[in-house]
This record gives structure tokens, sequence and C-alpha cells, in this order.
């Protein structure tokens, strides 16, 4: 019999709570990779039945071994290949055949391998699409549940006893970082409700794995170690869905380095980056990025009590008080870095401050100096600092005496964390014994400035997912571009102003215009895309002989620089000039989905690379926080007295092109509005060149 679907609680169950698990191709070694699982499993008192499978052997590891699936008294819930790569596939085969509900395949040399393992994995997701069996990997370590003991994995760190449980749920698609954050989350008291080392997503993707936990009570939040954003949609699925019930998602994303993504036809592409591009997908899906591997373990505690909000551009003010003037400005250099607000008390607060009879200098850092390591001033500054409306955060930075005197500076955290707003604590010495009271009480605790800062910031930058984009598969991904008179078309469906134009002939004498001059004449042609790269664009056109002569030097241009295309057709625009122009890009990225790009236009664009990205579709609202992170065009902002320019408008045209992102019935995969003008207030603003792809 064939394996039948698994999805969501029976999912989760096969894969974390299996009744039984079998190993094909146990080894009786114990030191070797593929003898590791059954000994963790006799170890930590898995108590479901376990059932090694090599036709080798008699016996592995001093217990009956079976020689196939076929003999074994049940159908296991879960199991775990060992074999090495050739004998992957049959296996994967047996188990669809007998109506296993998960496996895991441990073995690599699949798409990372070359073409040959590219097509064993193609085969691999095949067998899973045609039968129905859940298939974890390849190169998968396996999963974790502490709280059972299942240790199926074949990670040498979890020959360490006594697994921390706890409320956080790690998927990571690096094996190793599963047991890497075991062990650090064990140094700092934090424990795990549950790991899975997802490998190669032939099958089962980080996102679907993650959304099938989602039901259960005792996960709170999860930490996800990600390489790539392969299968985005679900990723995005699952975070939006966590986000709605209130469990955060910290994410540590490889990929920071400078990796120019795949050019388009359009700039977009070069402009956003692929990392850029991963960044605003995680912010957007209401995921805290963490750039510090330490921030990933740390972060949780903060993510849970810092409320995810529409608008992550709003300035998150965070009030410094601290028993060490140096250690608080190491983390106030680490804020700054990344732009958090460190927020001086208000003369309000200070007044409270000294009615309470404690004193403090006024200034960015609430410093209470010796004095501060005394329980009562420490409690009281806290009282009233997470009560004043000027803060959104407050952060205790404590000296020496969380080592040697935790009681006195500490402990007034502690009791303080069930504040109106959040508190978090750094502490400046190493003090394991005061970070585990922290941690126990579930107060935000760091040991470095710079893990304490990634935190602060990350959290802030996340924001409420949006509108999911309507998506179709499309059974191509051949693309075409547009005329520009047929992106105009698509330019006037959705909303988006631009310039008045005519189309005429290259060979016959211009018509009338209903627009004065000057003009500008170009080639218009779906086959050009670069129009000034085949000498396609004449400006300045003054008179009705010059129209004349520009069109002759285009049909000139046409037949020397791009002798192989046929066109006849120009498109003739009004010169116009605005106060500003910007780049306004939409594009389906392969593994983010549909995302709007507003950057700095002109010549220095992918230079400055001054620029805005977000998740399409965006509200107007949203469009409005992309223009302020826009830095040029503060220019046009009227900043000290400059004509302000028609933001508004912009805004609108921003939100307007992201909605292609909810009509797929288009076939638009990019489009790209460069330059688009930004006239004075009031006057809108104009496309006057437009570039798009359909599938």
């Amino acid at each position: 019999m064939n394996a039948t679907s698994t999805s969501g609680a029976a999912l989760a169950q096969a894969l974390l709570n299996p009744r039984s698990v079998a190993l094909i191709g146990a080894s009786d070694d114990t030191g070797k990779t593929a003898g590791r699982p059954l000994q963790y499993l006799r170890r930590t008192g898995f108590k479901g039945a376990v059932y090694p499978i090599n036709p080798k052997r008699a016996t592995v590891q001093g217990e009956q071994a079976w020689p196939d699936l076929a003999s074994l008294p049940e159908v296991p819930d879960h199991v775990f290949v060992l074999t090495p790569t050739e004998g992957v596939l049959p296996a994967v085969e047996e188990c669809a055949r007998v109506g296993v509900k998960v496996v895991t395949v441990l073995a690599a040399g699949f798409s990372e391998s070359g073409p040959e393992g590219a097509a064993r994995e193609q085969e691999l997701s095949a067998i899973s699409k045609r039968t129905g069996i859940r298939v974890l990997g390849p190169s998968s370590l396996g999963v974790v549940n502490p709280s059972t003991g299942l240790v199926l994995t074949a990670n040498a760190a979890f020959a360490e006893p006594d697994l921390p449980v706890g409320r956080v749920f790690v998927a990571s698609h690096s094996g190793s970082m599963i047991g890497a954050l075991v062990s650090r989350g064990k140094a700092r008291g934090v424990g795990f409700a549950g790991l899975v080392s997802v490998g190669g997503e032939a099958d089962l993707s980080i996102g679907e794995i993650c959304a099938a936990t989602l039901d259960d009570p005792s996960i709170e939040g999860y930490l996800l170690f990600l390489e790539t954003l392969h299968h985005g949609p679900k990723l995005r699925d699952f975070a939006i869905e966590a986000a709605r019930r209130g469990k955060p998602v910290i994410a540590y994303k490889l990929g920071r380095s400078d990796a120019a993504a795949e050019m388009a036809a359009t700039h977009t592409g070069a402009l956003a980056g692929e990392d850029d591009v991963a960044d605003a997908f995680l912010k957007d899906c209401g995921i805290a990025r963490v750039g510090i591997l330490e921030a990933l373990l740390e972060s949780f505690p903060l993510a849970k009590r810092v409320k995810l909000t529409a608008s992550a551009s709003m300035p998150r003010r965070v009030g410094v008080v601290t028993t060490t003037g140096g250690g608080a400005a190491m983390a106030v250099d680490q804020l700054g870095i990344r732009d958090v607000v460190v927020q001086p008390a208000s003369e309000q607060t200070m007044q409270r401050l000294a009615a309470a009879g404690v004193s403090a200098n006024p200034g960015r850092v609430l410093d209470l100096t010796l004095a501060g390591t005394r329980y009562e001033v420490m409690k009281k500054t806290l009282d009233i600092m997470l009560d004043a409306p000027e803060f959104d955060l407050v952060l205790a930075v404590v000296g020496s005496s969380a080592r040697f005197q935790p009681q006195l500076a500490v402990k007034p955290i502690v009791d303080s964390v069930q504040g109106a707003k959040p508190l978090a604590a750094m502490l400046v010495p190493d003090a394991p014994d005061a970070l585990a009271a922290l941690t126990a009480a579930g107060v935000p605790c760091f040991r470095s400035p710079e893990a304490c800062a990634d935190t602060i910031a990350s959290v802030f930058a996340r924001r409420l997912p949006g509108v999911a984009p309507r998506v179709v598969e499309r059974s191509s991904v051949d693309t075409h571009t547009l005329s520009e008179e047929q992106a105009y078309a698509v330019l006037d469906e959705l909303g988006v102003p631009h310039a008045p134009v005519v189309t005429m002939s290259l060979s016959t004498p211009a018509p009338a215009l209903p627009f004065d001059f000057p003009v500008v004449a170009k080639i218009c042609s779906e086959h050009i895309s670069h129009k000034t790269e085949v000498g396609g664009v004449v400006l300045g056109i003054n008179s009705d002989v010059e129209l004349n002569q520009a069109l002759a030097t285009l049909r000139n241009n046409l037949a020397e620089r791009a002798p192989g295309i046929a066109c006849d057709q120009a498109l003739v625009q009004p010169m116009l000039k605005g106060l500003t122009e910007v780049l306004v890009g939409y594009r389906i990225d392969p593994d983010a989905g549909p995302i709007i790009m507003l950057a700095a236009g002109g010549i220095w664009a992918e230079v400055s690379r001054d620029r805005s990205i977000r998740l399409a579709p965006v509200s107007v609202d949203t469009a409005r926080e992309m223009i302020a992170e826009v830095r040029s065009l503060k220019t046009v902002s009227g900043l000290r007295g400059k004509r302000r320019g028609d933001l508004e408008a912009l805004a609108h045209t921003v939100s307007a092109l992201s909605q292609l992102a909810m009509k797929p019935e288009l076939g638009v995969c990019e489009a790209e509005v460069n330059p688009l003008m930004v006239m004075p207030e009031g006057e809108g603003v104009l496309a006057v060149d437009a570039l798009v792809l359909k599938a």
C-alpha cells in the first residue's frame, strides 16, 4: 500500500511525536554516524518502539535487527534512512510502499553535488508527490523532541546528556546548528520544545514544518537558521499565522555579504540585491532577523514582550539606566550604530526620581553610579522609568554587583519584569548565576553589548505581516518585454500616471502634436529594452522640422546598431522636469515572491543604493514609510524651506504599482518606472519611461 498524504497535526505527530520509528541502515558500531540514533534513543529513554533495520545482521547494539520494513510487526510512523546515497531512493520507495508517514534522509549527494545529484533529488521529490510520503532532507541530521526523549539524530553533539526542555522550536537548514544551539542554550539556561534539521528541502520545508507545530501549546516561539529562502511562500504563510497567534519568530539568515543578485532586464534586480530582498522579506513577515548568533538564543524573551506593529519606521525609544557608565556607553554605542534611539529621561521623569529620593544626573543615560547597586534605588528607578511615556523599552546595564551581589541590582530587575513596558538587562561582568536568575524569570538578558543591541534593533525592525499576494503557478519561466506603449497601457490599468504620449511611424512625416515643444522621441519596440544603447532616444526637439529630423536619426541608428530588429514605431512625449526623479520597480523574486522597490533616480542610483524595499502589495501608509527611508527624497520634503515635492502622489503611485501582486492574471513578472518625475506639491508625479516584462 502507498503512504497517505500527511499534513498539519498528523505531520507534527509523525515527525516529532512518533509512536514508533525504524532506522534503516542502523550500525552496530556506536562510534559510527549510523550507530548514533539507536544509542541516543535508548540513552534518553524514548518510550516508543524502535526497529533497527539491517539485513546483514541478526542484532544491532544488542537488539534484534530486522531485514526490512515488511518484516516489522507494525508500520512505523517515522523512518530514519541512514544508508549511503545510493541506497536512499530504494529505501524511500519501500517506506512509501508499506505506508510510512514521514521519512528522514541523512545522506548527502543530491542537488549540491552536481547534475547527477540534482536528478537524484528530483526523483526523491517525485516519489513524495506520487505517493504522499513526506520527506525530511536530504542531508538532514534528524529531529529531536527533548520532552519525549526522541533524539532521532546522527548529530554527535547530542551525545551530551540532559537536553534542556523549553518553549521555543528550532528549525535549521544546517544540521550541525541544532547541536550547536543546544550546547549554547544549555550554557545559557535556554531550553527547546523541538529541533529539526531540515536539510535540502526536497519535500518538507522550514515553513511547512513550523506551520504544522503551531497548534502545540508547549511551543511559544521559533528560532530559524536559514541558508536560503527557496520556499518563501510557505515560510511567509507560517509567519503570518505565527504573528496572528502571538508566537514570535527569530531568524539568523546567512548571506549578508554583497552577493550580486541575478540581473534582470530592469534595474530593480540589481538595485535590490539578494540579501536586501531577504531582509525585507523577513521583516515584512514579522520575523526578527538577528545578525549575531548569540542573539538568536537571547532574542525570544524580548520578542515575546514587544508587540508587532504595522509600522516599524516610527522611532522606538530606549531608556538606559546603569550602575556602570562605561558598560552603558558600550550598549548605547551599539544601539546607535543600529539606528535605535536612546532617549534621555524627560524633565518630568527626573522630577519623579528626585521626589522618590533617587539622585541621578540628567543625560542620555541615567547613571545611578554606586548608589544604583542598592535594591531600593534600582527598584524605584525602574518603576518610574517603566511608567514614563518617553520610553518604549527600558534597558538596565549592571556592573560588578551582577557577579558578586546580584541581590542588589539584579533582583530588582527580576521583580520589575511584569511592568507595563518591556524591560531588558545587560550584565557587564561574566555573571552566570545572575544570567540564570534573569533567564528563569523571563527577563531578556544579554552578555554582550553587541548581542543586546542586535536583539533590540531586530525585534523593533519587525513589521506586522501585510496582505499575502495572489500567486499563480506558471508552467513556463520564459518572459518577453512589452513595448513602451504597451507598458503604459499596464500603468493605465493600475492607475499609475504617466506623461502624455503619441506614437507615430518612423518612415512618414510626423503628425501635429497635442502638446507643446520641446519633446523627446524614442524608438518603441518590444525587442529593445534599453533604447539608449542603440541610439534610440533623441532629446530636446523644438519644432516640427526637428521632429522629422529626429525620426530620421532614429531610423538610421536602428539600421546601423540593431539591423536585425524590424521597427517602424516611435513614441513622442513632452520634455518634463520635476523637482526630483525616482525609480519605482516591481518584480517577482524567485524566493521571496512579489517585491516593490522605491529608489533614488538618476545615473547614480546603482552606486548610492539609496532605496527602500517591501513585499508587495503595500498600502499607501507603507509607501509613505518607504518614502521616508529614501534619503535623497528629504531634499523635496520641505526641509529648510526648500520646495516640497508631491510625496503624497508618490505614495499612491508606489502602492498602485505594487498591486500587480494582486493581479496575477496580467502575467507581469517585472515592471519598472524609471524615471518617475516628482512634481511640486499638488502637481502629482509622472512616469516618463516604463519597462514591463510578462511571463
